[in-house]
């Protein structure tokens, strides 16, 4: 993520991850290994850069934030050679879930 945003990000370790994720209103199903929190939205797991520059382009109504749940085969940093498991990346918030991103 620093190399794509070309800044270097905060990292914070916490006790209590789950009760972060919860107040920020990351479903449980859709929790994952990794949280970011960036303004008023939360990215969840193995995003795509790319699909983080388009959350924060886009600025969707609705949406605070997204998850790539689990930990999926060829996400960024899940890299496995050639291998690469299909994957959804779920745009979340009070407007309720949709696909942001199939990859």
């Amino acid at each position: 993520m620093e190399a794509a945003f070309g800044r270097p990000l905060t990292i914070v370790s916490a006790q209590d991850m789950a009760a972060i994720k919860r107040a920020r209103g990351v479903p449980d199903d859709l929790m994952s290994c990794h949280t970011a929190l960036i303004g008023a939205y939360t990215v969840e797991g193995h995003v795509p850069p790319a699909d983080v520059k388009r959350l924060l382009a886009a600025r969707p109504a609705g949406v605070r934030g997204i998850a790539a749940p689990g930990m999926p085969m060829g996400a960024p940093g899940m890299e496995h050679g050639d291998h690469r498991a299909p994957y959804k990346v779920i745009a979340f918030g009070p407007a309720g879930r949709s696909t942001f991103a199939s990859h």
